[in-house]
């Protein structure tokens, strides 16, 4: 069995599909759009197959994301070395992300630093 996909609803459906081509290399689908409800999505593919899909409908509503609330936490990238996640974090840092910690090596092993990033979501980035 594996994960088919992860999907994050956004309020900003273009902005998000642009951070994660931008910074993460993901390759977007040509998008959805149902006219009907108007929920739109962009399926988002990485380099070892992985998906997420995004997705926006006008009746969102956004609430507080404490980052210590029940639910999904965050998404985490592995960038492949400790030299990427500098550099990508940085990177990150440079465009006006906010970067809550790291990088470092965390007490399990990871190197690794947490980012907010897409209305106010946690991007975790790992070597």
């Amino acid at each position: 069995m594996k994960i088919e996909h992860v999907a994050l609803y956004v309020t900003d459906l273009a902005k998000a599909k642009d951070f994660f081509v931008t910074f993460l290399n993901g390759k977007a689908n040509d998008g959805y759009h149902n006219p009907k409800t108007d929920f739109r999505s962009y399926f988002i593919t990485f380099d070892d197959g992985a998906r997420l899909e995004i997705m926006t409908r006008p009746e969102l509503v956004s609430q507080s994301k404490n980052p210590y609330r029940t639910g999904y936490a965050h998404i985490a990238f592995s960038v492949g070395s400790k030299d990427a996640v500098n550099e990508l974090t940085a990177k990150l840092a440079a465009a006006g992300y906010s970067v809550t910690s790291g990088p470092r090596t965390t007490g399990d092993g990871y190197y690794e630093s947490c980012i907010i990033a897409l209305e106010d979501n946690m991007i975790e980035i790992t070597e």
